[in-house]
């Protein structure tokens, strides 16, 4: 049990990683279809790159919580506001075809606090 638990972590974490990677970096790097889809959603190049920017922060930070968890963890917490925000934009959007990937990190963000051993809350 405790193999699956450790898999569907790393895979979830590796799939995270990769949305975000991506996202912030057509963002940063602004490549045209991804500037044009922010623009239509009501955000201009100062706003994508600043989000792209801060999306690629978080990035940063869970690479470098490959070696130490804590920044792991925290760089999953600061990206959860940016997910939530895509998910939201894109429903309000009636961007339907987008969402998925939104919706997706939504919830691997709590697979991965769920399943990592160094993360507790305590209520």
């Amino acid at each position: 049990m405790e193999t699956i638990k450790t898999a569907i972590h790393w895979l979830s974490y590796a799939y995270y990683l990769y949305i975000f990677g991506y996202a912030s970096l057509f963002k940063v790097f602004q490549k045209k279809s991804m500037m044009q889809s922010m623009l239509s959603l009501g955000f201009n190049k100062m706003w994508t790159i600043a989000i792209g920017a801060l999306e690629l922060f978080g990035v940063i930070l869970i690479v470098i919580g490959l070696f130490q968890p804590y920044y792991k963890n925290a760089g999953i917490l600061f990206l959860l506001p940016f997910a939530i925000g895509a998910f939201t934009t894109h429903m309000a959007h009636q961007e339907y075809n987008h969402y998925y990937n939104s919706l997706i990190v939504c919830i691997l963000t709590v697979v991965i606090l769920a399943t990592d051993k160094s993360f507790r809350i305590i209520l």
